[in-house]
């Protein structure tokens, strides 16, 4: 029975480890599809693929609460209005810029010193003692957040709430600012700054 019972215990703990590899080298394929695609609009995509394998991570890790927000609020609302944007934008493909050539080799010592700190850090976590963890203080449980947010954290959380109402209250004041007129002679100083003088008088194209 004894022995049942380890076996059943190492299988799952082994399917632990082979989800979190699967979801991690999901995670790093989509980061590296991000960086490569030129088009926003793919690295979008690839974005919330990350944040869905780090979502499908998260509850491997016995956090709900966290897998959750990451998918309605990163992969879900977050990428939802970076995508409209781009669209909205219609970017074009960008032109290669050979003036920015040694960005590349920055690129490659931040991705070296950013490859060591990964080891580092694995090094770490495989070298570190294992300690018993109770299911019933898990942080990861929403009750354990809530908990910690509105009695530990109070505060914070009060304060991050009266940014969040300060930053929409000056965004509706700046926008109504600006009357028709104001916003009519901003879109013909736009259209003469990019030569289309002849289009001035069609303030469709500013919206």
């Amino acid at each position: 029975m004894y022995l049942s019972v380890s076996a059943s215990r190492r299988l799952i703990l082994m399917a632990y480890d082979v989800l979190f590899y699967l979801f991690a080298g999901f995670a790093i394929a989509c980061a590296i599809s991000m960086v490569y695609h030129r088009n926003p609009l793919y690295s979008a995509v690839s974005l919330v693929g990350v944040f869905i394998a780090l979502s499908c991570i998260y509850v491997t890790l016995a956090a709900p609460f966290i897998a959750a927000v990451q998918i309605l609020i990163y992969a879900g609302a977050i990428m939802v209005l970076v995508v409209f944007v781009i669209m909205l934008l219609n970017l074009e493909e960008d032109r290669p810029h050979s003036r920015l050539s040694y960005l590349y080799v920055v690129g490659g010592g931040l991705g070296l010193i950013l490859l060591a700190q990964t080891l580092f850090v694995f090094y770490a976590v495989s070298s570190a003692p294992n300690h018993a963890v109770d299911q019933s203080e898990t942080v990861g449980r929403t009750i354990s957040i809530g908990r910690a947010m509105y009695t530990d954290y109070l505060l914070p959380v009060e304060i991050v709430g009266i940014l969040l109402l300060m930053a929409t209250v000056g965004g509706v004041v700046l926008a109504r600012r600006l009357s028709q007129p104001q916003l009519e002679l901003i879109v013909d100083q736009e259209l003469e700054r990019r030569n289309e003088g002849d289009e001035k008088n069609d303030y469709r194209i500013a919206f």
